[in-house]
This record gives C-alpha cells, structure tokens and sequence, in this order.
C-alpha cells in the first residue's frame, strides 16, 4: 500500500504525476480551492484585524472527505499545488482541513511536470509558507471588501447585478479615459512632399521631404501646411536633385526574451487571435500534461504564471547545444543571453519555456489540438529564438539636396538572420525599420534623375482603443494587477458589459462602464487611483516577502476606504431611478430621453414612463454624443391597429421589435413580432419525443422548451448544449455564467456534478472539455 499521498490541484496533473512516481505514492487532486470565504456574507472580521471567515466551498466536502480518509495511514503528505500565492493557500487550507496526523506534511513547488522535475522537488521538499499565504490572504481580504461593501452601493444607485473590484475598476478607468482622449481629440493636417528618383543604377527609389531652409519637417513639432508643400514644389521642381551625403552602418536586431505571463497572453492574441483567458487555459493544459503515445502524460511547458525572463542553467545548456546542431555555432552567441526582470518582477519562477527543447512542435503536433499546437509553438520558438545571435543589418541613410531642400531616403539590408530564422516579434514589437525598402548604388555627388514630386495629405490620429493584449501591457507597465490576475480582469470587464469590443477588437466602454467609473472616481478617488493601486501591489508582494505585516497593510488602506464608503452612500447620484440625460427628445411626447440599464443591456426610455413608454436603441458619435439609431426609428408597416384601425409601425425596445400604433400616445395598440423557433437537436428529458427549441417569451427573453408544447411543458432558462456529458452521459450540457469562472457548462443532471469552463469562441470546440480545470 502506498505510503506517501501527494495532493495537487487537477486530474490532469494527478495522472501525470502517477505515471512517474509510481506505487508507492497516492496522487489526489482537490479540483482548485477547498475553502473561501462565504458567499453570502462579507466573511472578513474588521474589528478583530480582518480575520477571515473560511468555509469549505460547495461541492467540496466529498473532496475533502476522500483527502481525509487517504491521510490516515501515510507516512509523508505532500502539498504540490500550484508553486504561487493560490497555490499556496490551497495547500494550507488542505493541510488545515487534515488536521493532526502522525505522517509529514511538506510543501512540493513544482516548477515543469516532468519525470526528473517531479522526482527532485519530491525529494527536496519545504515547509508551508507563512509569508507566501498572508499575501495570498490580504488580497483575497482587500478584494472581498471593496466587492462587497462597494458593489451593493452600485446595486442601490445603478443597477442590480454589477459589480466593482479593486483592480478591474482601475483597468475600466484607464479605457474610459482613454475613449476622453479620443473624443476630446482633434485631428490636424499636414502634409507630406515624396520625390521619386532615379540614379545611375536601378532600380528607382522614393526621398521624404526632410528640412527646408534648415527647418526640419517631422510633421511632430512642426506640421508641413499645404501651402508651404506647394511652394516647396515650385522652388525644386526645376532644380537639381543631388546626392549630399551617404551614411553606411552596420545595425543589430537582438531577440526579445523568453515569455513571461503578460507577454504570452499579449503576444497570444496577436498572433493567433487567442483571447488572455484561452490562452491561459490552454498554457494550463501543456503545464499539466499532454498524453504523448507510449510515453504517457507530459508536462510540455515549465509553469505559465510568472515575471521572469530567468532560465535554468540546465535549460540554457540544452537549448543552445540544439540550436548548434540545427542552425549551426554561427547562431550560438559566446555566452548565454541573460535578460532582466521588471522593477516589481517577484522572480519565483522561470520563464515560459518548453520542458525539453528535443520536442519540437513538428514532432508534438499529432499530439496536440490546434490551440495547443498554435500556443505550444509559439512558446517553443520564442525560447529558442531568446538564446540565438543577433540580426544583422547594413542601413544606408541618403541626403539629397535640391536648392534649399533636403530630402532623405533609408534602406536597409540584412547581411545575417540570426534569431529571425525562428522567430520574430508581433507587429506592434517590431521595428518600424522593417518597413524600409533596398536602395540601389549611389555616389556622393551624384546628380539624380526627378521622376515626380507627390504631394500627400494626412490627419494626426487620435490614441488607439486598447485592445485586451495592450491593455494588460499598460496595466503591467502602471505596475497594476499581477500574471495570475490579467485574464480574469478581462473577463469580469467584459462580463459585466462595462466594456464591449469593436468590430476590430477594440475595447470600447459602454455607458454603463463610463458611468460606473465616473461614480467610483468621484466618490472612491484614491482608491481608484493608479498609483494607489501600484502601490499596494508593492505591498503585498513586501508582505511575501516578510518585510510587511499584512493586517498593517490591510488598516492602511480600510481607514479610508471607509470614511469615503460612508460619504458615497450620501452622496452618489440615483441614475437607477432617474436614468442619465442624453439631450435627445422623445419623438412621441416630446419629453427628455434618457439611458436606462436593465436586465438586458442599455436602452434609451422616455423620462416621462409610465406614462409614456417609447424606448429605442442608441450609439455615440466620434466625440462620445448620443444618437439615436438608424434601427430604433419607427418603420411603417402595412399592419393595421386592432383596436383603432390606424397603420402600424415597427418599432424596437429593449424587449426586442414589435409593432405598435401610429396614434400612440392616444391609441397603445402592439402586436409583439415572435421569432420562429430553433431547434436545438437535443431530444426533451421528460417526454423522449419532442426536440428541445429555442424560444422567445413575450418580453423577448430566451428561454428553451419542448416542441411538442402544450403535450409536454418542459421548459428551462438555461442555455442548451448539444454536447453530452462526458463525465455520466447524460444528452445535453446547460450553460451559465458563474462569478468565478465565467462561461461554464454544466451537466443537465443535477446529481452528476460535471462543471467546466465553456470553450472560447475562437478555439473552435465542438465538444466538451473531458474534465474541469483547477481552477473548478
């Protein structure tokens, strides 16, 4: 019988551990956390230094129940979950959950899931951390206290269901602020003046206007007028055009580091379009383990949350001896490439790297789904690519002179590729020099040949929308949120409809987001400021460090908050009630329109409801005004009233479209405009015969019932899945949106329990995950 019990946090993991260490240890997963504070009350006891109040979690006792009764008879236990501040307190609240035990209760930090890895940190391991879990424990204390003392407050004066958080109320202010800019933005004209040349060799080649009469043109400082571009047309046009000056350099490329989580999940979504949160999940299962034919479940990638560019010497050894045998020693620098950490970096784990630098992707790619082989990739050629030579380039810089004008043509050309063979940056990280062309010989002196002069007019632009990867780059360079955080803060924003995203991406905030963080700024302004919030972050990673205490940190930042929770509960305007003014007019009775959110998302609504009822639909200009949409206008029907005779027109509510009468207010004659039914595939539990269909109700919500209605009156409000359940079978799975993990699926039969994070969009699943992640 095995005397040693390892505890970790996913099936996935504990089934690849198994393999490696064989009969004598028990492997158990606690599917994530087993306690947290409760959900219906704050859970935190501010009067006696923030003692937090744990539970086990839902669902969770049988976990810790099976934990228990394999605890009894072990010699040693170990808690491997994940090597981070969560992990750390799971491992802690299970070691709590055990209690008193004759066997050893050790720490195992386990940094890749390979067969030596696992082997060495078994045989090495440590004590809890005290530090690394009170770090844990203030965040988790800061956060519950702004959840739940501030979103209620947002309940009352906005809308029932909302929410604000400590960190993603900084992250919407910082793209409310930046939706200001453009608004506020005002584009401005200049101009920009191309000769096209030629010289003694081909091929042609194109100058930019650089200075005229000593003035340099940068279209920065000093914006080129039309009118000076035309006149500057006019003085060379009959000029002479000839070679002044011809600068030859030899310019080096040196390659990006190895990842670290928020360069992953930026580099992620650019390249292949994976949003932070799937490319988190995705990195988790390479972590944990890919079944790789005979030689069972591998860990393929060291451990994805970290803000280090630090590699192993045992790592570096290996890769650069691969990159000497497949590219050649010419691609091998003298010594390794060491990179930097961040200012705030904690440094407790290495970079994203593969396990092995021997698995290349072509040789895992039959083992890999397409994300995982995608993402593995990406990993796999950054790390390699970290630890090769330069590029190598010869740039050549022309002046031209013609009279009083100087023009200026660059080129460049690659003499040696080093790191670019594998691998090179996003487009937003790579040199704008790569968008220089080749020039052909010159001499100085040379007089050149005008082809044409073109003239070209441009706008300044306003600063970019963030998209989810920028975003996290600016959080992580205000020092706000940590690796762990950044997807969930991308999550909950969109979640809560704070934050949508354009046709490109973009995120853009909704009404409803620009209001919640103008309340919050005005009546939190510290708290969400963010250099306030950097700052705690710094705090807490001090009291990882044992330099802080963290019930100190904790009363530091309560004695404000507190007096400006009391303030805001006076003070913050009613917009639930009263709406927000848009300065548009009701085309019915004349009275204000206002936006109102509801259940459904925003919708505009007469001020005068009840006794007026017109609602429509809205969007904003390009300096953030409110417009009425071209769809929310009435539309004539052939329809007439039922009740008056008078034509009917098409109008829309939040409800969805419906005709109404063209006499309202006089007449409120409607007729509501219901959507054919969409059969879902799946056969009805109850009756067996009927196909469940997707239907509206009467104000316009889905809703999901059998098509042999009225016969059979199965009906639900979830969302159907025509998925079966790959844990009991069952025929269809139920989606939800939970507060933890967001879009989940869920097994239709109560009892069986199967709960796992819905497929992303872009991921392309058409089936569902075979088991739930850690973070379950």
């Amino acid at each position: 019988m095995a005397k040693n019990l390892i505890i970790v946090e996913s099936p996935a993991k504990a089934k690849t551990i198994k393999r490696y260490l064989g009969s004598d240890f028990q492997v158990m997963p606690s599917v994530g956390h087993v306690m947290d504070l409760p959900k219906s009350t704050l859970g935190v006891d501010i009067e006696h230094d923030f003692a937090p109040e744990y539970v086990v979690i839902k669902g969770k006792e049988k976990v810790i129940g099976e934990i228990k009764s394999a605890a009894k008879d072990k010699d040693n236990i170990y808690l491997a979950s994940d090597p981070d501040r969560e992990g750390e307190a799971i491992a802690w609240h299970i070691a709590e959950r055990i209690g008193k035990t004759k066997a050893n209760v050790r720490r195992v930090l386990l940094h890749e899931i390979t067969s030596a890895a696992v082997k060495e940190a078994v045989a090495h391991p440590s004590d809890l951390n005290q530090n690394l879990f009170d770090a844990q424990q203030a965040r988790r204390v800061l956060d519950r206290l702004v959840g739940y003392k501030i979103s209620p407050l947002l309940w009352d004066k906005v809308k029932r269901g909302i929410s604000a958080g400590r960190v993603q109320s900084v992250a919407l202010r910082i793209i409310v602020e930046r939706e200001r800019e453009r608004e506020a933005f005002r584009a401005e004209e200049y101009w920009t003046l191309d000769a096209r040349l030629v010289g003694k060799n081909p091929p042609p080649f194109t100058a930019r206007l650089y200075s005229y009469k000593d003035n340099r043109i940068d279209n920065k400082a000093y914006k080129l007028p039309e009118a000076e571009a035309r006149a500057i047309i006019a003085a060379v046009e009959n000029a002479p055009f000839k070679v002044a000056s011809i600068e030859r350099k030899e310019v080096r490329r040196s390659p990006a580091p190895p990842f670290i989580t928020s360069r992953l999940q930026q580099e992620a979504s650019r390249k292949l379009y994976m949003s932070p949160r799937r490319a988190m999940q995705v990195a988790q299962k390479l972590y944990e383990g890919i079944e790789l034919g005979d030689q069972g479940a591998v860990g393929l990638i060291t451990y994805m949350r970290t803000d280090s560019p630090r590699v192993s010497d045992g790592a570096l050894a290996s890769v650069r001896e691969h990159i000497a045998s497949r590219y050649g020693k010419g691609y091998v620098p003298e010594r390794p490439n060491f990179y930097r950490s961040g200012k705030q970096a904690q440094d407790a784990h290495e970079a994203i790297r593969p396990t092995a630098v021997e698995r290349d992707p072509e040789s895992m790619a039959r083992y890999l789904d397409k994300d995982a082989l995608a993402l593995y990739t990406l990993i796999y050629n950054r790390f390699v690519s970290s630890q090769m030579m330069p590029a190598v380039y010869d740039r050549t810089t022309v002046d031209i002179e013609s009279g009083d004008a100087i023009f200026r043509a660059t080129g460049q050309v690659m003499k040696f590729d080093g790191f670019m063979r594998v691998y090179i940056e996003g487009q937003d990280e790579a040199s704008a020099d790569d968008e220089e062309g080749t020039l052909p010989m010159l001499t100085e002196s040379e007089v050149l040949k005008l082809l044409g002069l073109t003239p070209e007019q441009h706008f300044t632009q306003p600063p970019p929308r963030f998209t989810q990867a920028t975003l996290i780059k600016e959080l992580e360079e205000k020092g706000i949120g940590r690796p762990s955080t950044y997807a969930a803060i991308m999550t909950s924003i969109l979640n809560r409809e704070y934050v949508e995203e354009d046709e490109s991406k973009r995120l853009r905030p909704t009404s409803l987001g620009r209001t919640v963080s103008d309340m919050l700024i005005k009546a939190f302004p510290d708290i969400l400021e963010v250099g306030f919030t950097a700052q705690l972050e710094i705090d807490l990673d001090k009291v990882e460090e044992g330099t802080e205490n963290w019930v100190k940190t904790l009363k530091r930042f309560y004695v404000p908050f507190s007096k400006r929770l009391g303030e805001a509960k006076q003070k913050m305007p009613e917009v639930k009630r009263k709406g927000l003014p848009t300065g548009l007019k009701c085309e019915l009775d004349g009275g204000d329109m206002v936006i109102k959110f509801g259940k459904n998302g925003e919708f505009l609504a007469c001020s005068n409801y009840p006794k007026c009822k017109n609602t429509g639909e809205f969007g904003h200009d390009e300096q953030g005004n409110v417009i009425l949409k071209a769809a929310s206008a009435p539309t004539p029907t052939d329809e007439v009233c039922e009740k008056c005779g008078k034509p009917m027109i098409r109008r829309r509510s939040r409800f969805g479209e419906f005709l109404g009468c063209s006499g309202y207010p006089e007449c409120d004659g409607i007729k509501r405009l219901q959507s054919a039914p969409v059969s879902t595939g799946v056969a009805c539990p109850e009756c067996k015969e009927g196909d469940i269909l997707e239907r509206r109700s009467r104000r316009g919500k889905i809703f999901y019932g059998c098509g042999r209605y009225p016969k059979c009156k199965f009906a639900a409000w979830a969302k159907v899945v025509p998925h079966p359940c790959p844990s009991c079978g069952a025929n269809y799975l139920v989606e939800k949106e939970l507060k933890r993990t967001g879009r989940t699926w869920q097994c239709a039969n109560k009892e069986c329990g199967y709960k796992a994070p819905a497929p992303s969009a872009e991921s392309g699943a058409t089936s569902a995950p075979a088991a739930p992640p850690p973070s379950a």
